[in-house]
């Protein structure tokens, strides 16, 4: 039996849930709920509000069970002013905090700057898990030389996926790198033993011209021409409206719901009674949705692009070549017909369970702390 040592861990990150942006880098924030059931965990976060007069508010509270302390700065339109406000933020929660054995620093974007300074002042070392898709391609001098300074002073750089790993290497941010991937909530996004009344396509994301909601739609209104025994569930937190319009665009009413932005709870649920997730993007880091439906019993259609061959094989679902809509109707009307044959959903849900559930990330994060604190 693994007897651990309790580390404590302060996460940061260049993106949080907050007030502003309740969603925006929810990945970490289950990152941190992870590891903290093997230590004791606190995050960090500062974000610009150009709504508030106070230079700086503190929003400090437990967010399960995880003390989360984020300072909102006012905001300017002065892109100096407002990294200057965001580190002076991030030095006065710091000083609010216990002191950590270790930071857990997340993006390598001029945030993280914020970790290099804490490693100089007190010697406290950092990792840096990365999830930016940015990197999977060339990036600018500018964003390279400062993403260079920080991974030089990182004891670690670790990305969600293999694909992510070779894009800093490409980009020369890094030689080595540890893969670590996203974490999925098992325990939420579980088999459901409602029985399904009919077939469900479902797609939920940001909704970002990236995703290709608008694809999607056209693409499903082409196959309910000649299959019309299906229904597309299609939305997230993003601009619903736009999607109202693509909907009477392509004459999809008949078929289509569109929703706005929904709670962790209420995607589990969405999921469960879904048939098939749909993932039409340009470029994924890693594809968070698609572990999720895996993690469900429900196979998936998706794009062969970014992290995303690296989880969805023959058996979990199609990969289809991006921007190429004829394949995505071929891949729905294949899943419509029942004409793949896929792992049970059991065995979709035991991938995600054995690689990507909260245990087994804390402990790959924990043998990296042990390591890096000579443990």
């Amino acid at each position: 039996m693994n007897i651990h040592k309790r580390h404590k861990i302060l996460f940061i990150s260049s993106w949080f849930p907050n007030k502003l942006e309740p969603t925006n880098g929810n990945f970490v924030q289950r990152h941190a709920e992870a590891v903290s059931l093997l230590h004791d965990v606190e995050v960090l976060h500062a974000i610009g509000n150009f709504n508030q007069k106070e230079k700086f508010v503190f929003d400090d509270e437990k967010i399960n069970g995880i003390r989360t302390l984020i300072v909102y700065y006012k905001n300017s339109k002065n892109p100096l002013q407002n990294f200057l406000r965001r580190m002076k933020a991030y030095q006065l929660g710091f000083k609010k905090m216990q002191k950590p054995d270790l930071v857990h620093g997340n993006v390598l974007h001029n945030n993280m700057l914020f970790a290099v300074s804490l490693k100089r002042k007190y010697g406290i070392p950092f990792v840096i898990s990365e999830h930016w898709s940015g990197f999977l391609s060339k990036q600018n001098r500018k964003t390279i030389a400062l993403a260079k300074i920080i991974a030089k002073n990182a004891e670690l750089v670790i990305p969600v996926s293999k694909e992510l790993k070779k894009g800093l290497q490409l980009n020369g941010i890094v030689k080595e790198a540890n893969v670590i991937g996203n974490v999925i909530d098992t325990d939420l996004f579980c088999i459901s033993q409602e029985a399904k009344d009919q077939f469900i396509f479902l797609h939920i994301s940001n909704l970002i011209p990236l995703k290709n909601s608008e694809k999607i739609i056209k693409v499903a209104s082409k196959l309910y021409e000649k299959y019309p025994n299906f229904e597309l569930q299609i939305g997230g937190d993003g601009d619903v409206e736009k999607l109202k319009n693509w909907v009477k665009k392509y004459e999809a009413e008949v078929f289509t719901k569109t929703f706005g932005l929904l709670s962790h709870k209420e995607v589990a649920k969405k999921m469960q009674q879904s048939s098939c997730f749909v993932l039409f993007s340009d470029m994924e880091t890693q594809g968070i949705v698609l572990l999720e439906s895996l993690s469900i019993g429900v196979p998936v259609i998706a794009t062969n692009v970014g992290g995303i061959p690296e989880i969805v094989d023959k058996k979990r679902g199609i990969l289809v070549e991006n921007n190429n809509e004829d394949v995505l109707l071929e891949a729905m009307k294949s899943m419509l017909e029942k004409n793949v044959e896929l792992d049970s959903s059991e065995d979709l849900r035991k991938y995600v369970v054995e690689n990507f559930s909260k245990s087994v990330i804390a402990e790959k994060f924990s043998e990296i702390y042990n390591k890096v604190l000579n443990v």
